[in-house]
């Protein structure tokens, strides 16, 4: 019997294509765009270009068809039928419910015109319908002047009044819910701009207060976690702000504008919602980050913003704009920022915006000056005064540190609240699992590790006392009477004084003597707290340390003066120049006590040193000064009396210090001296590292 031959195998019948249910105005707009050629590309020789897209519209028949062959003709001929159809069952249909009746409402408080509402319409649904949004982008690169008559086909309008609509200064941009965009990408729908990138979701499946809808750009601010208390360092703009704001919000003033700068974590968002709860308003926050927590860029930011001032023009409201680097100084060194960009459009902003504004800045130099004029008001949120920051730390982590360290850390300089705070939350939250011992540490830690990420010093908290434990104005051999000079300064209240001679003669502790004898704080600035690569940073920090000693009464000291306070006429590059003028103009202007110490008195400037009231010089010790300190030293360390010898070696040390003094008795702590003749000895090597002075001239 002959084999069989194999039965032919048929080839699998191709899937059913997913079929999509349009809104009938999508159907319609999908048609339309196909008849402006489209369909050319949509309908090739055998095969349509997409087929989905196709069995949507009534084409599904011809997608793989098994009964007859693919035919080009006479699939557009059924086109043009099913079009004709649709043109005359959905002329005059619109968007779905939702989007219709979320576009009257915002219609309702912007302004929006009938060819305004369909326009916003049309692209909220072409940036939620797929289908749409792959048909249209068929249309070939689209240039800004050639959308508007395209809009102006799909959506059956006059192309004068869809121009109109379009327009940089017509309600839709000013509003910030669409804007033609004219760079960028060139589909349709990356020329259609929406307010944010869930606007369009929002408008599509939510119904209610056309404020939620913008919740992606625009949400109320939460409830301030401070009070006017924790502002004692600004009363006194404060004084003027509250009752403007309170003025501007009852009478629905326009243009009213308020810029807030200061370094980061000082509290000026928290003084903004403080400001909005004493004016009885609510305060919405333009968003900086949108719900995926994807940074929003400059441009969209101010279409945001846009879109507040309309909606909120007619509620008890504040408008807060933090952060405002990302329009004034968002496209680098010697580039035109998104504010200057839209120039025109800020001015306008700034002068008639109906929701009173709060502007927040950590850098005030990235905005244009012409901006600047234009605020009501502008002041710095400075760092608290330490008195003020006592209390901050006391209240965040007064549980985790004892006093002493509470007033130790308020010292600190550059300790901005928000670096306490945050601290504080993370110890507080894992403070059973460190124990009480390490918790205090921990925050010191933190703490720590932040100042020194932002550029800072890291923390060093003096644990001792602030002054040496020896510490008397009589084991200072300078020039003139210190204790003297602190009972003039306590009388005139002011004055500039450089302290200057060789390293450890005790000028800084003769500093901080003299504020404790005037029982005033003391602000310590050393060189490198105020010596920054940045342009225009070292004076700024200058400056900066000059407020802060005058806001709080302070006595300044500036530390190693001669690092930034050099001879001009040496100078190499221009911030050397432009640090010296900072400081002198700082020096001229300050009206109280001001002490600069250096050990290089001969490189400061001419000019600096005539600025300074008393110089005066620091020595090395005398004969008598050393050995009464060498016996009070002695003393404290519980050392039997010196040998007959200790004090004429003693005597024979020139370059001795009460530094030197200092830094044996700390070698102490691990490494006892035994006797007076150990700790002579010790300090004997340490005058040996010393380079030797030269010999005085003439007679002793």
């Amino acid at each position: 019997m002959p084999p069989r031959s194999p039965r032919a195998t048929l080839p699998a019948p191709p899937p059913p294509v997913r079929r999509v249910a349009l809104p009938p105005v999508v159907k319609l707009w999908i048609f339309r765009t196909l008849r402006l050629g489209v369909y050319r590309e949509f309908i090739r020789t055998d095969s349509f270009l997409d087929d989905e897209t196709a069995a949507a519209i009534g084409l599904a028949h011809w997608v793989n068809p098994v009964d007859r062959d693919f035919d080009a003709k006479a699939v557009r001929a059924e086109l043009r039928v099913l079009h004709a159809r649709v043109e005359a069952r959905c002329a005059g249909a619109r968007a779905p419910s939702r989007v219709s009746r979320n576009v009257a409402a915002l219609g309702s408080l912007v302004g929006l015109s009938r060819v305004d509402r369909q326009i916003l319409e049309f692209t909220v649904m072409l940036h939620t319908e797929r289908l749409l949004d792959d048909v249209t982008g068929r249309l070939g690169p689209l240039s800004a002047e050639r959308v508007p008559r395209i809009v102006a086909a799909l959506l059956g309008l006059p192309e004068r009044d869809v121009l109109e609509a379009l327009h940089p200064n017509a309600v839709l941009a000013n509003s910030g819910l669409v804007l033609l965009e004219r760079d960028g990408p060139n589909a349709l729908r990356y020329k259609l701009l929406l307010l944010s990138v869930h606007f369009a979701e929002r408008l599509r499946s939510t119904v209610g207060d056309p404020v939620t809808l913008l919740s992606d750009a625009v949400s109320p601010s939460p409830a301030p976690d401070l009070s006017l208390a924790d502002y004692p360092h600004v009363q006194q703009t404060l004084s003027i702000l509250r009752p403007w704001l309170a003025h501007a919000a009852a009478h629905r003033s326009r243009g009213v504008n308020v810029l807030i700068y200061g370094i980061a974590g000082t509290g000026k968002t928290q003084l903004a919602r403080v400001l909005a709860q004493d004016a009885g308003c609510t305060l919405f926050e333009v968003a900086s980050a949108d719900s995926d927590g994807d940074p929003v860029h400059g441009a969209q930011r101010l279409r945001a913003l846009r879109a507040a001032q309309c909606l909120l023009s007619r509620r008890r409201a504040l408008v807060l704009f933090d952060e405002v680097e990302d329009v004034f100084d968002d496209r680098g060194p010697g580039a035109r920022s998104t504010g200057q960009s839209h120039k025109a459009w800020m001015n306008r902003t700034l002068e008639d915006n109906a929701a009173p504004t709060l502007w927040l800045s950590n850098a005030i130099r990235a905005l244009d000056p012409a901006f600047i004029r234009r605020f009501d008001l502008v002041f710095e949120l400075p760092l608290p005064p330490r008195a003020q920051r006592a209390r901050i730390v006391e209240a965040a982590c007064g549980d985790l540190l004892p006093a002493a360290r509470v007033l130790q850390l308020a010292d600190t300089p550059r300790l901005a609240p928000a670096i306490v705070t945050r601290a504080a939350t993370v110890v507080n939250a894992i403070r059973s699992t460190l124990g009480e011992t390490a918790a205090g540490d921990a925050v010191e830690h933190l703490i720590s590790n932040t100042l020194l990420a932002q550029g800072h010093r890291k923390l060093t908290v003096d644990h001792g006392a602030p002054l040496p434990d020896l510490y008397d104005p009589a084991f200072a051999n300078a020039d003139s009477d210190i204790a003297a000079l602190a009972a003039g300064l306590r009388h005139a209240k002011a004055g500039r004084l450089c302290l200057y001679g060789p390293p450890g003669t005790g000028k800084t502790a003769a500093a901080k003597w003299i504020a404790h004898e005037l029982q005033r704080p003391l602000l310590l600035r050393r060189a490198s707290d105020l010596i920054n690569m940045y342009v225009g940073e070292t004076e700024r920090l200058i400056a900066e340390a000059f407020r802060e000693a005058e806001r709080e009464g302070a006595v300044l000291l500036i530390d190693e003066v001669d690092s930034f306070l050099q001879d001009r006429r040496g100078a190499r590059r221009s911030w050397e120049v432009t640090a010296v003028n900072e400081m002198l103009t700082r020096m001229e202007a300050f009206e109280g006590i001001f002490i600069a110490s250096t050990n290089l008195v001969d490189a400061l400037d001419p000019a600096a040193l005539r600025r300074f009231d008393l110089k005066l010089r620091f020595d090395y010790l005398k004969p008598a000064q050393a050995i009464e300190l060498l016996v009070r030293a002695g003393d404290s360390l519980g050392l039997p009396a010196p040998d007959a010898d200790d004090p004429v070696r003693l005597g024979r040390l020139r370059t001795l210090t009460p530094g030197d003094f200092a830094a044996v008795l700390r070698r102490a702590r691990f490494h006892p001296f035994a006797s007076i003749t150990a700790l002579v000895d010790a300090l004997a090597a340490e005058c040996a590292l010393k380079a030797t002075p030269s010999p005085p001239i003439g007679f002793l």
